[in-house]
């Protein structure tokens, strides 16, 4: 594995935090064993070197693979179940009621490979049955990385990521990807998510404000002043009582977040 120096270390973690958001002050043993290889396999024989030519050269694919390296997340469908049951049990039902418009408006940010938009797509068929067609519960999902959400729209997992799901919904909703084991989603639940490459240090301006935003286990990464102002960005986004639903190893500060706090990892938006 290879060794890097305080100098490059501290100028790899400001280029990230400053273009990213993400704080990578305290995982010098995370960079090193995580880049060690991938340095190597570039040609490289020193971080110095790679540090030199990522920070010079600035290209996409590089940029994209570093940061894959340093931030992959394992995921699933139905993480974190209680969500999903507060969206189905008290969300949807709030928004059936007041939507009178029968458009919804979901941000799945940072979503990964997928698995958390087909999941709300999923509870939203579920939910809406033979209504569905009558209302746009389009699921906007986005990812900083351009791999994830090729990952996301090729729409294959494995049997592993699809054990929590309820009984049934395998069957209903997912069809043989052609190999054994693999399996891709349905037609019906891929075509009502969208998309998009969005940098969450970016404005978000988006053509109609939120009605939910899950952003579970994204924070993790930045750190407090970072977070903060991303979580205000999500306010702004917001439509009044719209929420905000974070990863159960996260929190916001009570005094200082505009949401009003309801239950661990879920927040709102005042009506």
């Amino acid at each position: 594995m290879l060794e890097i120096t305080e100098g490059d270390f501290q100028r790899l973690v400001h280029f990230v935090k400053q273009n990213y958001g993400i704080d990578l002050s305290k995982k010098k043993q995370l960079i090193t064993g995580r880049l060690s290889n991938t340095i190597i396999s570039m040609g490289f024989t020193t971080f110095q070197q790679y540090v030199d030519y990522l920070l010079k050269n600035k290209k996409p694919e590089d940029l994209e693979l570093m940061l894959n390296k340093l931030t992959t997340n394992y995921t699933y469908f139905m993480r974190e179940k209680v969500h999903f049951d507060l969206f189905k049990d008290t969300i949807l039902p709030w928004l059936e009621k007041t939507k009178t418009n029968k458009v919804l408006s979901i941000w799945s940010a940072g979503c990964s490979s997928g698995e958390e938009p087909y999941t709300i797509s999923m509870i939203l068929k579920e939910y809406f049955g033979a209504k569905a067609s009558a209302w746009d519960t389009r699921v906007l999902a986005t990812d900083i990385s351009q791999n994830a959400l090729t990952a996301a729209q090729n729409a294959v997992y494995d049997e592993a990521s699809l054990k929590e799901l309820p009984p049934g919904w395998k069957s209903k909703y997912f069809r043989s990807a052609g190999e054994p084991g693999l399996y891709t989603i349905s037609p019906e639940i891929k075509s009502n998510v969208i998309f998009r490459t969005f940098n969450l240090m970016n404005p978000i301006q988006f053509r109609l404000k939120f009605d939910v935003i899950f952003c579970r286990n994204v924070m993790i990464y930045f750190d407090q002043d970072t977070k903060n102002a991303l979580v205000n960005r999500f306010y702004n986004a917001s439509n009044p009582g719209g929420y905000l639903l974070i990863g159960h190893s996260e929190s916001l500060n009570k005094e200082s977040t505009p949401y009003n706090y309801l239950n661990p990892a879920t927040y709102r938006k005042a009506e």
